[in-house]
């Protein structure tokens, strides 16, 4: 079976076919006349027969020639259809980006503000926003399915992304308003430490650590009284006593639905909130596109207390 012939090949064997002249069809493919002749020679070859009968008379398709020019031109068909869907999902990609998230940005309308502004400057496009759960802390970002991430610093892997920070917000304790420590004003870390706390799934990485505060435990191990993947469950478990947890200020509401109540750490780091999104599409317009709106609106409000802003983290390492 003969194998590896090229669209070019059929292209060029079609063109002499239809013109029977080879100067008018090199003229129509704008290529030189010998060029031709060579590739319909080489295609002759691979066949093993010829395809022309070339005389002092003209040129004229040989039975083979004739058999094979039905089927060359619908593969030449199938192969136009084929680029073309291939470029509409080329344009359908360009003018689509998927918004991943854990959990609704919140903060003063910022989602629908960001929506506004690159809509404002990207009217063709299309947002596609995609719920994550807590098990990928890159929201979608490291499977590629999604485009831009708003997400929790520090990411797993975080050479391969670039970030505007969007909110750096305190990091509060949830706990059951009946714990003994609920009626403190205020807490201090040391006193959570050997508290069971509510863990992140362990493909969290980094980011379960952070939320798990194991950098200020001095190599003390945490107990983990359950793990939990979203808000619900969060809730659920903290009114259950399973255990306590960290969340930012931002996110107080999202628990202080009864029965439970946030208190402020005072000696821990805050927490920062980020747009993300792989440092191999930073280029793209439409990732360039929603952060700037998401550097816009951090400077729109750059005097609100709980937003802050900064340029996106670069690295010296790319990986791919």
């Amino acid at each position: 079976m003969t194998t590896d012939v090229h669209v070019r090949d059929l292209r060029y064997f079609v063109a002499v076919a239809e013109d029977l002249h080879f100067t008018r069809a090199a003229e129509r493919l704008y290529v030189s006349q010998p060029a031709l002749s060579k590739q319909v020679r080489a295609l002759e070859r691979q066949l093993g027969t010829a395809l022309f009968r070339r005389d002092r008379h003209g040129v004229e398709l040989t039975p083979a020639g004739t058999a094979l020019l039905a089927h060359a031109r619908r593969v030449l068909a199938a192969w136009e259809d084929g680029w073309a869907e291939v470029e509409r999902a080329k344009t359908a990609q360009r003018s689509t980006l998927t918004v991943g998230m854990s959990t609704s940005p919140g903060r003063g309308g910022l989602l629908p503000s960001i929506r506004s502004r690159f809509t404002a400057a990207h009217p063709e496009a299309e947002l596609r926003l995609r719920q994550v759960g807590w098990q990928d802390p890159t929201a979608g970002l490291a499977d590629g399915t999604s485009d831009v991430a708003f997400v929790w610093l520090p990411l797993p892997d975080e050479r391969r992304y670039d970030w505007t920070v969007l909110a750096e917000e305190p990091r509060l304790v949830a706990l059951p308003e009946t714990h003994p420590l609920a009626a403190r004003a205020e807490i201090a870390f040391a006193d959570l430490a050997d508290e069971p706390f509510l863990a992140l799934p362990p493909s969290a990485g980094v980011l379960r650590d952070h939320w798990l505060a194991l950098p200020e435990r001095a190599g003390r191990p945490p107990r983990i009284g359950a793990e939990i993947a979203g808000t619900e469950e969060t809730y659920e478990a903290l009114v259950a006593g399973l255990g306590i947890c960290l969340i930012a200020a931002g996110n107080a509401s999202l628990i202080t639905l009864g029965g439970v109540v946030t208190r402020p750490v005072p000696d821990l780091p805050p927490t920062r909130y980020a747009l993300a999104w792989r440092r191999t599409d930073g280029e793209r317009p439409l990732v360039r596109g929603y952060a700037g709106a998401c550097r816009g609106r951090c400077a729109e409000a750059r005097h609100a207390p709980a937003i802050s802003c900064r340029d996106p983290h670069r690295v010296a390492t790319v990986v791919p």
